[in-house]
């Protein structure tokens, strides 16, 4: 898969037993591949309506299907496997549009895009792929987002502690798993921007060198500015009821952008502007699991993944702010950037027994549906 922050396509390589609740997984290898930057330069242009066209959609539809397939094929050699050890392919893909809800003022319905050809896959390793996860979710009254509850309660669920799994990619997305639950008890949502507002502000303040604040560095030598950190907290995004979901569209370049220039007009440094956003990631976090978590966010630890996870400034901002033990992959023995690969390859394999793996309170959908689709 490659996430909302474009920044690699990564590729987890798992041995899976049984389904369901039964289902056990080894992970046996995990690389992330480089996204070229003329690619990412395309994909990013289709992420704007006034950019996009239909022309080159259809060829980066392609184009990232054969990057896809030649980066599965890489991870594989160099962890000493042959393509024909892959029995199967989960592929999400890259999301180029994602509309939650209906538009009816721009005439558009709620609707997803993921593209990354799954036939270029399935040409070239020979064997089932199993993408475009989220359409069938939506087809059944849901968002299409987030769909990874689903594997977490499967790998995290426990009898003893409620547990939020925190996902920082370039959107935050919580899976809040109380304890003794089952998966209809699951609540899961988009908490708000991630790393996409820091990357982007990061990216901005440098004039590309850097495209991210590796470790929270600036932000943390930076003075938060509590005036823009309150406006920011008023969007209406986080007042919203849940399931929920976001994206690009909302929290993406042009709103960075337009971020970026209020700040530097108010005289704030680099640093103030970054430890200010990487402050705004955290404060909707902690705001979102307070708001909409039972027991007013009764949470007894966080557990974070994704990018977000390697970032000091932020994990030490949300260990001030919340009333929990925060912690992260790596402290219960997994990765913090292999996850969503594992948790889609765990999804494709339940997609191939015929198992519902959706979680309808997560999503908004009207009852369970097995997702994706199947290319033989």
């Amino acid at each position: 898969m490659s996430g909302t922050s474009v920044d690699g396509v990564d590729v987890a390589i798992i041995s899976v037993k049984c389904s369901g609740e039964e289902l056990s997984y080894q992970q046996l290898a995990f690389d992330t591949v480089d996204i070229p930057q003329d690619l990412r330069k395309k994909i990013f242009k289709q992420f704007s309506p006034a950019e996009s066209s239909v022309d080159k959609l259809c060829s980066l539809n392609f184009e990232l299907g054969q990057l896809f397939a030649l980066a599965a094929r890489s991870v594989v050699e160099n962890a000493g496997l042959r393509m024909e050890d892959i029995d199967f392919i989960g592929s999400h893909g890259q999301t180029i549009y994602h509309i939650p809800v209906n538009q009816s003022d721009a005439g558009l319905v709620k609707s997803t895009m993921q593209i990354g050809e799954a036939s270029v896959l399935a040409e070239l390793f020979q064997c089932p792929v199993v993408s475009d996860f989220r359409v069938r979710d939506m087809a059944a009254g849901g968002e299409g987002a987030p769909l990874v509850p689903y594997v977490d309660h499967l790998l995290y669920r426990s009898d003893t502690e409620n547990i939020a799994l925190q996902n920082i990619g370039g959107i935050g997305n919580v899976t809040y798993l109380p304890k003794g639950g089952s998966a209809s008890d699951v609540i899961a949502f988009d908490t708000g921007p991630g790393n996409m507002i820091m990357d982007e502000a990061v990216n901005i303040l440098t004039d590309g060198e850097f495209l991210f604040d590796n470790g929270g560095e600036l932000a943390a030598k930076g003075t938060i500015n509590e005036e823009v950190l309150n406006e920011l907290m008023a969007h209406p995004y986080f007042a919203l009821p849940v399931p929920k979901s976001t994206g690009r569209e909302l929290f993406g370049a042009n709103f960075t952008r337009k971020l970026v220039d209020k700040m530097l007009g108010k005289g704030l440094s680099s640093e103030d502007i970054m430890a200010t956003v990487t402050m705004f990631t955290a404060q909707t976090i902690v705001n979102q699991l307070g708001r909409f978590l039972p027991g007013e966010g009764g949470v007894d630890t966080l557990v974070v993944s994704g990018g977000g996870a390697y970032n000091a400034t932020l994990i030490g901002f949300l260990k001030e702010l919340g009333d929990f033990a925060v912690k992260t992959q790596e402290d219960l023995g997994f990765s913090s950037e292999s996850k969503e690969a594992v948790a889609f390859a765990i999804l494709a394999n339940e997609t191939l027994f015929g198992v519902a793996n959706n979680v309808p309170s997560a999503t908004g959908a009207a009852k369970q549906v097995v997702l994706g689709k199947l290319t033989i």
